[in-house]
């Protein structure tokens, strides 16, 4: 399904080359984005990928789209001379952006599983507590924390969390998941981040069934090669002029990586 057809960003230039978002693109030719089931915007760092699928998801008000408290006024500008145009059903009627479109960042992800770990932590060091206090087991101590959960969580602001970790894969993976429904627009800003190259195939085969068969559509942000070659996507070449399609296997990004093994073959 195409909800979102088309979008333009703004073509206007201000005098001052250095405001956001408008330094982002005045070096670009500006041609319309055409979107298809799945899409993806690739870049290399820098290239204005993530800013441009944060400008669509304000455009088309999605959830979690960001605002700006400095320079607001330049986003909501440059935001309002954006256009698009949405995308029509088999039989030729108007589609409507959905109203649960979501654009969730990899820096999203990251925040989720950060808050799953914490809240395990603190449960754990509160049952420690019981245990400790009330010379009970633990598996008293868990039951008194189930039936006393409010008076734990209106402690959580006095509790540290002070043991860092690393992001857990597979929990990222599942939070992904968890997020996608049947007939829904999706704006993913590398969603790749935290996910092994296994896992990062595994997703974008989700993402192709989802697309295919239960009527989502999916812009992607990414350079990932694993997404790139998997997806089965559109690709606008943001690392262009004029932000062009191109095959997966042109890419900078791709040649970068088939250039790396090639010169290390003999070690396979």
């Amino acid at each position: 399904m195409v909800y979102l057809s088309t979008f333009v960003v703004s073509e206007k230039r201000i005098k001052n080359p250095n405001i956001y978002p408008y330094n982002v693109f005045r070096t670009k030719e500006i041609y319309p984005l055409v979107f298809a089931p799945i899409t993806i915007i690739y870049g290399n760092n820098g290239s204005g990928k993530s800013t441009l699928l944060n400008i669509i998801a304000q455009k088309i008000n999605a959830r979690g789209c960001e605002t700006y408290a400095y320079g607001q006024g330049y986003i909501d500008k440059f935001v309002r001379e954006c256009i698009f145009d949405t995308g029509e059903d088999d039989f030729g009627n108007a589609l409507h952006i959905p109203k649960d479109s979501l654009y969730m960042k990899s820096e999203d992800i990251l925040f989720e599983i950060k808050k799953i770990q914490q809240e395990d932590a603190l449960e754990r060091g509160y049952v420690y507590e019981l245990m400790m206090q009330k010379g009970i087991d633990r598996q008293s101590a868990e039951k008194s924390f189930d039936s006393h959960e409010n008076s734990f969580w209106s402690k959580k602001d006095i509790l540290q969390f002070a043991q860092e970790k690393y992001s857990n894969g597979e929990t990222a993976m599942q939070i992904l998941i968890d997020a996608f429904v049947p007939d829904n627009l999706y704006l993913l800003d590398e969603p790749e981040v935290s996910l092994s190259p296994q896992n990062q195939v595994k997703l974008a085969e989700e993402i192709n069934k989802l697309a295919r068969f239960l009527g989502c559509q999916f812009i992607v942000a990414t350079h990932s090669p694993f997404m790139l070659g998997t997806l089965q996507a559109k690709i606008y070449n943001l690392d262009s002029e004029c932000m062009e399609e191109a095959k997966w296997y042109e890419l900078e990004n791709i040649r970068f990586f088939y250039e790396f093994f090639e010169k290390n073959r003999s070690l396979f």
